[in-house]
């Protein structure tokens, strides 16, 4: 029941993002679209890690300050240089959210698929 947590927090976030309308400047388009997945990587991860029993508070604390301060870096520097360095994040960032969405995914089937397959020797007997 502990992945109910990030889930509210998550709806609740899009409900306030729907009522607040805020105007981003164009130019910090690349630093928002990073940080936004890198909250979406770190959320997907802590559920999977919730599902595997090895979840962490702390671990999933710095990973998101780490994963968001380098994505920042990288993407701050590719201006710099003129150069779409933040796609690095984006790509890194894209392959570990399917990822992480794959395995909670196979989770839930698993277990879905232990209770049927529970019930259904239940009735057989």
């Amino acid at each position: 029941m502990f992945w109910l947590i990030p889930v509210f927090g998550l709806i609740i976030g899009v409900m306030i993002g729907s009522i607040i309308t805020i105007e981003i400047p164009l130019t910090m388009a690349k630093y928002l679209s990073v940080a936004v997945l890198a909250a979406l990587d770190s959320a997907l991860g802590g559920i999977r890690c919730i599902y595997e029993d090895t979840f962490n508070g702390l671990v999933l604390l710095t990973g998101f300050l780490s994963n968001a301060i380098l994505a920042a870096l990288l993407a701050f520097l590719g201006d710099q240089l003129s150069v779409d360095l933040y796609m690095a994040a984006v790509f890194v960032f894209g392959i570990r959210i399917f990822q992480n969405l794959a395995t909670i995914r196979h989770h839930i089937l698993n277990r879905f698929l232990q209770k049927h397959n529970m019930h259904a020797n239940q009735h057989k007997e």
